[in-house]
Order: structure tokens, then sequence, then C-alpha cells
């Protein structure tokens, strides 16, 4: 089990997330995963900036940590060919650390280049696409594609590393799943699904299997919870909203009625290692292999000193 550290680029500037990446390989953890957004959930998150350029800081200042995208949608906001360019050369610059975590999007990141988002079923066979698209160009050579969505025209990346990044394709359901093992090379999902794993296994699945849990820690439980109620309280609306909607301000409206004690059933908060380590548990018995802790707390300090001291150990001993 490898243990991750969130970087919430909807909640820094980019000089605090390189400083936050640097403090995470120090407190031990084994790498750190960035959103990759052009707007916050929420206003008062007050940050987006652009992922590819921290990440690339980040290796830059690092040199055991591995880094991941969590995740990049290859389909509207960026070409896929872009991302199979942009994620050779931080493979090469990271020495083989990086892992290229890809999802459908959400409508607040990809309406902005005004060409519209899709339906549901769109999105899927777009990401389809560009998962061609990106695994065509990474075999070498000059490739074309003409798909129903995305086209590629006698494009080549020059520069690739001698082993390939994996890539972990965002699934919440079956189908999504499937895509998994049969476009990426490995999984991304947030819940402690058992069924996705399994789905990804038995269609041919062999890569790393990521996940994210929401936690916040303060020493104080009910500073953790108002933090995360304050900043992090669209993360309970539920993943066909947060899909679906176009700018912080929908989310504000959204968000209004998610309540603290919300908070406390979805968050692991305050300062209590076991409740951590119960939570990664759950993650493991499902069958993921790299747990990403995603704090909402108001302390990323005190949060990375926590891990260090009283959480390292009790996660890497089970």
């Amino acid at each position: 089990m490898r243990i991750g550290y969130k970087l919430a680029a909807e909640a820094f500037g980019p000089q605090e997330l390189v400083r936050q990446a640097v403090r995470a390989e120090q407190a031990g953890f084994d790498f750190v995963e960035i959103s990759d957004h052009f707007h916050p959930w929420l206003d008062v998150q007050g940050h987006s900036p652009f992922a590819w350029n921290v990440l690339s800081a980040i290796a830059a200042r690092t040199e055991t940590l591995g880094l991941a995208t969590g995740v990049t949608c290859p389909t509207v906001r960026y070409h896929p060919a872009i991302i199979a360019q942009a994620a050779a050369t931080l493979a090469l610059l990271s020495d083989g650390r990086f892992t290229l975590g890809v999802g459908s999007g959400e409508r607040l990141n990809e309406h902005v280049v005004g060409q519209g988002f899709g339906s549901v079923d769109e999105r899927h066979e777009r990401l389809r696409e560009a998962l061609d698209i990106i695994n065509l160009l990474w075999q070498g050579g000059y490739r074309s594609y003409d798909g129903r969505y995305l086209r590629l025209e006698d494009a080549r990346v020059f520069d690739l590393p001698p082993e390939l990044p994996a890539i972990a394709v965002a699934a919440g359901g079956p189908r999504a799943a499937e895509l998994a093992a049969t476009h990426g090379s490995g999984l991304f999902a947030t819940d402690p699904d058992a069924e996705l794993v399994n789905t990804f296994v038995e269609k041919g699945g062999k890569g790393p299997r990521y996940a994210e849990v929401a936690v916040a820690w303060a020493p104080d439980e009910e500073a953790a919870v108002r933090e995360a109620h304050r900043t992090t309280r669209w993360a309970v609306t539920g993943w066909k909203v947060m899909a679906e909607l176009p700018n912080p301000v929908n989310f504000e409206a959204a968000s209004a009625t998610v309540t603290e004690d919300d908070i406390r059933a979805n968050f692991v908060v305050g300062p209590d290692p076991a409740a951590y380590a119960e939570a990664v548990t759950s993650y493991r018995e499902a069958g993921f292999d790299h747990v990403v802790l995603m704090n909402a707390g108001p302390d990323p300090d005190g949060f990375l000193d926590f891990f260090a001291t009283d959480l390292r150990g009790r996660l890497t001993s089970r």
C-alpha cells in the first residue's frame, strides 16, 4: 500500500502547492496527486493554477516522490495529443515518477473553451477516443486518428520516456472500470468499492489502483469540521451534481443545505489516528493499493506533521 497526499489546487496557489509537495516527501508520503482544474469549486477556495506547471516544479524539487494528476480530462479543454506530449515530458523530467490520471471531466472546467460538454454517453466515448489517441502516440512515429468526436492528423511525440507512465482511468461504475482495463493501465476511484476493482481485474487490468479518502485534520474536531464545511462542502453533493454545474456560484447554491453533520458523515475528522487508519484499511480491503489522503482541514503543515509522527507508522505496519 502506497500513501499519497492530495494537493488541493483549488485552495492554494502554485508556490504553496510546491512547498507542500516538498514537505510531503519529507513527511514520508509516497506520492502526491494534484487536481487539474480551470476553476475552483467554490469562490472561497480562491485558486486554480495550471497543474502541469506545478507538477514540473515539484519534479525539480523532489527526488523520490511519485506524481499523479487526479484527474485530467483529455477531451475538451485539452486535446489528447497535448496530454500525450505533456505526460511524456513530465515522465522524463521526473525520472519515471509520474502517473497520468484521467477522467471524463466536469462542466466546471471544460465548458470554458466554448465547445460544450455533451451527454454522459458522449463524454464516455470521448474519453475512449482520447485514450486511443494517447496510446497511439506513445507507440512512436507519426500517427493519425479519425474518431467520431476526436481527430489526430500526422502527429508525433518526439520525446518519449523509456518506460511509459501508467494511465489510471477514473471509474464510478463498471463501464468505466472496464475502460480502465482495456484502454488504461490503472484504476482511479473515490469510494472503497470492491466491485470496481473486481471488474478492472476481470477485464484484464493489471496496473495500480488509486483511491481518494476525504479527511479534515485539526487538533480539535470541531475546528476540522468547520473548515471542511467552509471550503469543501461541495464534495458531498454527489457526482451527478459535481459533473454538471458550470461555475463556483452554482456550487455555492447547490451546497447551501450541506450541514456540518454531513461533513462528519463523509470525512474523517479530527486528531484520532485510529480513525484515519480504519478508513485506509477499508480501501485496502476493497483492493486498492494507492490511497490518497485529501485534507480539508485548516492547517496543512499540522496535518503533514501528524502524518509523519502519528499516522505513517500505523498505515505502513498493516
